[in-house]
């Protein structure tokens, strides 16, 4: 490691329960494929590059990966490539893991998960990841009915030692404090990004407040790819705050500003967006994702990069005019060149 090299430990800290992570981490959906996640036409990824790039990760300080027993593609298993790279696993790697309404064998969607069938999720997550327990596993929610008997399923693994840390994923408020009536919640993933309408953008840094005045992680997912929802979701189930729920006007809009702010400072718009994905809160952890070996170091820099107020104005202006009087993270980061 040279004098110039960046590690996820400029972007901080927070605790995912009592596991202390980088909020720079590593998501695995798109370490399975080249190209875009879940595409079925798209051609697996060379196993020995994708195991050098999560080898890679850790070297540069990444200790949270975001992975789930339905990213798959045709040839490749995100946790098989993960277990290869990595086991024996180092002290103080979190892997957090994600069941609910997932994929069949095809690659199809299901939109429904029992408590058995999540039960069975579990126990394929641990043997794939060569594991005698969890350290963290997300609840997946299609919908804005009541989890508490998929949740409660999940706490009396917890209990039985299976799973160490609960968390949520594709969530609204209601869901958080239904959760948390039944066990502790110690992390949040849901859609967030640049795009987003003023509405939307209100609505989810609310939630990011809300979690983090519960001690409780928020974990964007697509922050960093830029897509209008999560794969499997129809738009009617996404959570109020996708970019579904708009024509996607605000996230054509902000694509120039993007370009022209991260040429003004030497670095790539995916460090940009990442960096502004960071300013939104101390509890706000972020998993870009690549096969990419370039592109993991320039992800995991970004944890060190500081927007100014004008800066921040210029990508997301009705959003910094919210953020305005709140605590945000627009100064104790080291800066990036430019």
């Amino acid at each position: 490691m040279t004098p110039q090299t960046i590690t996820a430990a400029a972007s901080g800290t927070w605790n995912l329960g009592d596991l202390r992570v980088n909020r720079i981490g590593f998501g695995a959906m798109r370490i399975t494929q080249d190209g875009a996640a879940f595409d079925p036409d798209a051609a697996p990824a060379d196993r020995d590059r994708a195991i050098r790039v999560l080898r890679r990760a850790v070297e540069l300080g990444v200790n949270h990966i975001d992975t789930a027993a339905f990213y798959f593609s045709r040839l490749r298993s995100a946790n098989e490539l993960i277990n290869r790279a990595l086991a024996p696993y180092p002290d103080g790697l979190v892997i957090a893991t994600k069941v609910g309404p997932g994929r069949d064998p095809s690659g199809a969607w299901m939109h429904h998960a029992t408590p058995g069938q999540l039960r069975g999720q579990v126990e394929q997550n641990l043997r794939e990841l060569g594991r005698d327990h969890l350290d963290v596993v997300n609840l997946r929610i299609v919908g804005t009915g009541s989890i508490a008997e998929r949740f409660g399923a999940l706490a009396e693994l917890r209990e039985a030692g299976l799973i160490r840390h609960l968390g949520l994923s594709n969530v609204r408020p209601h869901h958080l404090a239904e959760a948390q009536a039944i066990a502790p919640v110690v992390c949040v993933q849901n859609a967030f990004g640049l795009g987003f309408t003023p509405e939307q953008q209100a609505e989810q840094r609310a939630f990011i407040r809300l979690c983090g005045e519960q001690g409780v992680a928020y974990v964007p997912f697509y922050a960093l790819a830029g897509q209008r929802r999560e794969a499997g979701l129809r738009p009617a189930d996404a959570p109020a705050g996708t970019p579904d729920d708009g024509d996607g006007t605000a996230a054509d809009s902000q694509a120039d500003a993007v370009s022209a702010v991260a040429q003004a400072r030497g670095v790539s718009p995916a460090q940009l967006r990442l960096a502004w994905t960071l300013h939104l809160g101390d509890n706000v952890l972020a998993i870009p994702g690549t096969g990419n070996p370039e592109h993991l170091a320039e992800n995991i820099a970004a944890g060190a990069l500081r927007l100014s107020e004008e800066e921040l104005r210029l990508l997301d202006p009705a959003g910094q005019d919210d953020q305005d009087g709140e605590d945000g993270r627009t100064g104790d980061r080291a800066g990036l060149p430019g």
